[in-house]
């Protein structure tokens, strides 16, 4: 022991050597175990994976450059000169990289307000898709149509975001036209029936149904559903079929756009009526 006194008495710089080798494995070991407690500790709490995972990196890496500034300031490393050149190194980079940055600054955001989560369906900044990755500098969209979007997070925080997947309910309008023939109220109860009786549509909220307004060749009956998110496009796809099965069955008619055009003696030029009359004659033989 009084040897080794004595060695590292006699050697200080290798003293100061070997104790910033000990302060980088120490400190190494205790940044990962840090980093773990931390990780664990939110995975407890139930908190997001995307955020757990991120707030352990970022703890990782804090007490590591901690760790290595002390090991530099043992071997004499002038820690506050480097601090100094690294803090200039730094704004010259962020002058550079303005828009990773933002990017960077924007999936901070994302990661702790979290207006969307691995899975949800959104639409925002011109895509609409279900997010596979929240990355700290993108987004990774697939589309319906399974196409991959890459897309920055600052233009996603810049925009509005529209989270499909946010809400367990999610209400149906459609907008259905009769006939003017056609009895209102005889209408308006076979649209109650038919969605009262469906199993997908949701008893609470009611469902609605209503005379809208009159258009120009229908009536316009509103309808409006509330059901389960995962069941909202078998309802959506699924209504306007059996709303046409049920008015074929009920002889309710499902009207087209047509025009009645009244004709008058006089009301034309006689080249004209000549050449009506001569095109109807020609229909009347065809037929």
């Amino acid at each position: 022991m009084d040897t080794i006194i004595h060695f590292f008495q006699t050697y200080q710089p290798l003293r100061h050597l070997v104790v910033a080798v000990l302060i980088l494995f120490v400190g190494r070991w205790l940044a990962r175990r840090i980093s773990g407690f931390i990780e664990r500790a939110m995975e407890r709490t139930g908190i997001e994976a995307t955020v757990t995972k991120f707030t352990s990196n970022m703890a990782y890496v804090a007490i590591l450059v901690f760790v290595i500034l002390m090991a530099l300031g043992q071997v004499g490393v002038q820690t506050t000169s480097l601090l100094a050149v690294i803090g200039a190194a730094g704004l010259a980079i962020g002058l550079a990289l303005q828009g990773s940055l933002a990017n960077f600054a924007a999936g901070i955001l994302i990661i702790i307000a979290r207006p969307f989560k691995l899975g949800d369906f959104i639409s925002a900044a011109g895509v609409q898709g279900t997010v596979q990755e929240i990355q700290i500098f993108t987004t990774v969209v697939h589309t319906a149509d399974n196409l991959r979007h890459i897309v920055p997070n600052a233009q996603l925080t810049g925009d509005v975001i529209t989270n499909y997947s946010a809400n367990e309910t999610r209400r149906i309008d459609l907008t259905i036209g009769v006939s003017y023939n056609d009895d209102v109220s005889y209408v308006k109860q076979v649209l109650i029936d038919l969605v009262t009786e469906d199993p997908l549509v949701l008893e609470a909220p009611a469902p609605f149904v209503g005379l809208s307004d009159f258009g120009d060749n229908s009536m316009n009956f509103v309808i409006r559903v509330w059901v389960n998110r995962l069941d909202f496009r078998t309802v959506r796809f699924g209504l306007p079929e059996k709303i046409k099965q049920t008015f074929d069955a009920q002889g309710i008619t499902l009207p087209y756009p047509q025009r009645d055009v009244h004709l008058r003696n006089g009301a034309f030029p006689p080249p004209v009526q000549q050449h009506l009359a001569s095109d109807l004659k020609q229909k009347e033989s065809m037929e």
